[in-house]
């Protein structure tokens, strides 16, 4: 089955402690195999795991259960419509090991060197650190700041080329809009000067 639920394993384990559907039934509906599924049964396999209820997420329905335990040879439906996943590809935060770690504050250097445009909350969000940090990197009151060596964050692959241009592009428009409204601010003040001569 191409459609597995949420949590295979953990669902798994929920549906052989509280159904009475064959291991073949509960292998084939979870993309598992049916010997791990006796493992589960037998204690051996997904120890520590918790299960988790398919009902309660909204992945199968009591009625779906009741139908395929009564019929050994009729297969789980899983519910895709009712699963709402959202695109989670951009939001996840990539794991940066140890040793990359104190390459942020050096890539934030780098960052407010080479591109002085991003706010320091961009330069944050990019390096992964928090924005006083960066702020005190810019006023040089850093607390390591003479250690500091500048280092591209996309070299170090803190973060990919292409999240820098979408923070360049970003910070462009907010400048051209920042020199707009001080445009509108001027001609209206100038505006205000003309009328009381």
């Amino acid at each position: 089955m191409s459609n597995a639920p949420l949590m295979p394993m953990a669902t798994a384990v929920w549906l052989v402690e509280n159904t009475t559907l064959t291991f073949k039934q509960i292998a084939n509906f979870c993309n598992l195999h049916e010997v791990e599924i006796q493992g589960i049964a037998d204690g051996e396999v997904a120890k520590g795991i918790k299960a988790y209820n398919p009902i309660i997420s909204g992945q199968l329905s009591r009625e779906e259960i009741e139908l395929s335990s009564k019929d050994e040879n009729r297969p789980l439906i899983i519910k895709s419509t009712d699963i709402e996943i959202s695109n989670t590809e951009n939001k996840t935060k990539k794991y940066i090991p140890l040793s990359k770690r104190q390459d942020k504050p050096d890539s934030a250097l780098w960052l407010i060197r080479q591109h002085n445009m991003l706010k320091d909350s961009q330069i944050a969000k990019l390096v992964g650190i928090t924005k006083n940090s960066v702020t005190s990197i810019r006023n040089k009151s850093y607390w390591n700041y003479n250690n500091l060596n500048p280092k591209d964050p996309v070299a170090l692959n803190l973060f990919s080329q292409k999240d820098l241009i979408e923070a360049l592009e970003k910070a462009e428009r907010r400048i051209k809009r920042e020199k707009k409204e001080k445009e509108k601010e001027k001609t209206k003040k100038a505006k205000e000067i003309s009328n009381i001569d």
